[in-house]
């Protein structure tokens, strides 16, 4: 059985949303990580609340919201991007462009008042600047998306 990756949602965020936005480029409504909760050299565990603010569910849909499954993906690939440029100095200059998604299974919706927790690993190490993780999404104790992520470093002009 896959299970939630252990975490205390009461403790100090290794990043806060400040200091998310000081390394991504995303902004609201964009910006879809609120706080990185645990990060190592091939980890990393991210957490998102859903809310009933979210403006995509106006339109997706107004009688009963679902947080669409492109939006479930890019909120696991922008903590991906903390990831990958959390082992690096100045990751300010740099981005993380995506370059391919393998494999992605959506297991249950998520609808507002759910917490995302991201959970992505290295599936290999980072070479010429590419990166391969493999992540896994939860609320609760529930698997509700997972995929993996091909990712590269840039350096930004």
């Amino acid at each position: 059985m896959i299970k939630e990756p252990p975490f205390d949602i009461y403790a100090e965020p290794v990043y806060d949303i400040n200091r998310i936005k000081k390394t991504l480029p995303h902004r609201p409504p964009f910006l879809l990580v609120d706080k990185i909760l645990e990060i190592s050299e091939n980890h990393i565990v991210g957490m998102k609340n859903v809310t009933m603010n979210e403006p995509f569910f106006m339109g997706h849909f107004p009688d009963e919201p679902i947080m669409p499954g492109v939006l479930q993906i890019e909120a696991m690939a922008q903590t991906g991007g903390v990831f990958v440029l959390h082992g690096i100095s100045d990751p300010e200059k740099y981005s993380t462009y995506f370059l391919r998604i393998n494999n992605v299974r959506f297991r249950s919706k998520v609808t507002p008042g759910d917490t995302l927790i991201f959970s992505l690993e290295l599936a290999a190490p980072i070479k010429r600047g590419i990166c391969d993780m493999r992540g896994k999404v939860f609320v609760g104790n529930k698997l509700v998306m997972q995929g993996d992520l091909i990712a590269q470093i840039v350096k930004n002009k």
